[in-house]
């Protein structure tokens, strides 16, 4: 028995349960019209009867449709006798075989099922109106040729039904699959995110608060080895740590939120590259030639360009064992480029992938930028950023 019809049903099943109500509206009023009507006492009452037992069964079978003895081909059978008492009781109440067409469809569990039974329906509406009109050969003729052709019709519709609900049932696989494909694309993005929020704040912590213990841990070594022989370096020396612990400490507070930015200064991208090279000969004692263009990029830049010049002169300071420096900021058709070069040992660049580098190339990405790098044993590296600036190169 099909159920009653659900949003995104085709309109194929709205429109045959409207039918089944139409059906019993033009039903009750056929009745109505009966009892006020001059129709004989004993066919009246035949008529009441009939359509009270059968509005009774369909009452019960809609309340249990899965009962055995009231089930909906038992109300099918009911159905083809009432027809047919109908048809034999009143001149012209044949017409609800037509009328009741739709619950054939409605009630029968497959198309076979619909078929068989709307024939039954239509034998049964033959007999009743042939036996009314005294059973003569004709009359049954007559009545045989129009039952057919409505049986005709009820053979199309239960041809049609199935395949009405088959699209019913693909589309609502459709929506099944596409809710399920949103649910695991949302959840796809969800971790992607987590992902890069965690590479992310990693590059961070590496570019930032690792260098800064690095570079406490490397001056007070020098602090410590000096502090019998010299001891106003080691002073500068601890000065610099307790520096750096104060820079590492509001980068910290940067990154957890507690602070509103980062900790680098506005204002140009030179300036703040001058104050780490200072910093960097202060720390270190190597020779640091600069050649610093004043170019005005807004404060993601300059942080960027920060974060690269300080990892180059971090693995200065670890790798190179150099003993000069140089760092050329200028401005490029359409970019700005940093370079950093140092004497020292060199590397094999195919055999290098640490931490740091990569951290660089996947920050100058983020600008649509790019990372050269060059080297060879002894014959010192050359490191290249560019990141693309906007027309006026403000902010």
């Amino acid at each position: 028995m099909l159920q009653r019809p659900q949003r995104g049903d085709p309109v194929w099943i709205w429109v045959l349960h409207g039918w089944e109500g139409l059906s019993w509206a033009l039903l009750a009023l056929v009745v109505l019209i009966t009892v006020v009507g001059d129709t004989p006492a004993d066919r009246k009452t035949g008529i009441l009867a009939l359509t009270a037992v059968l509005a009774l069964c369909y009452t019960l079978v809609r309340i249990r449709p899965g009962a055995r003895v009231r089930g909906p081909y038992a109300y099918l059978c009911l159905l083809v006798a009432v027809l047919g008492g109908l048809s034999y009781l009143g001149d012209g109440y044949g017409v609800f075989y037509t009328v009741m067409l739709t619950q054939f469809i409605v009630f029968a569990d497959s198309p076979r099922g619909a078929i068989l039974f709307t024939g039954l329906g239509a034998l049964g509406i033959t007999i009743g109106g042939s036996l009314r009109e005294g059973g003569q050969a004709d009359a049954f003729l007559g009545n045989s040729l129009s039952s057919l052709g409505v049986w005709a019709v009820a053979v199309v519709m239960a041809l049609l039904t199935p395949r009405a609900l088959a699209q019913r049932d693909e589309r609502a696989a459709l929506r099944a699959e596409l809710k399920s494909t949103q649910r695991e694309l949302a959840e796809a993005y969800q971790r992607q995110g987590a992902a890069e929020e965690r590479e992310r704040l990693a590059r961070e912590i590496h570019d930032t608060l690792a260098q800064g213990f690095a570079s406490i841990i490397v001056l007070a070594e020098a602090a410590r080895s000096q502090l019998s022989v010299d001891v106003h370096r080691s002073g500068r020396q601890l000065q610099s740590i307790e520096q750096t612990a104060r820079e590492n400490l509001a980068e910290a507070r940067v990154l957890v939120g507690a602070a509103p930015s980062s900790g680098v200064a506005p204002g140009s991208v030179s300036a703040t590259l001058r104050r780490t090279l200072d910093r960097f000969t202060e720390d270190t004692g190597l020779d640091v030639t600069a050649d610093l263009a004043d170019i005005a990029c807004d404060q993601p830049t300059r942080i960027a360009l920060l974060r690269c010049t300080q990892e180059s002169l971090a693995n200065v300071r670890k790798h190179a064992s150099a003993t000069t420096v140089g760092v050329v900021l200028a401005h490029g058709p359409g970019a700005v480029e940093l370079e950093i070069t140092d004497d020292g040992r060199g590397f094999v660049v195919e055999d290098s992938h640490g931490f740091g580098l990569d951290g660089m190339r996947k920050r100058l990405a983020e600008f649509g930028g790019g990372l050269t790098v060059t080297s060879s044993l002894g014959d010192g590296t050359r490191i290249l950023a560019t990141i693309p600036l906007a027309l006026d190169g403000q902010e």
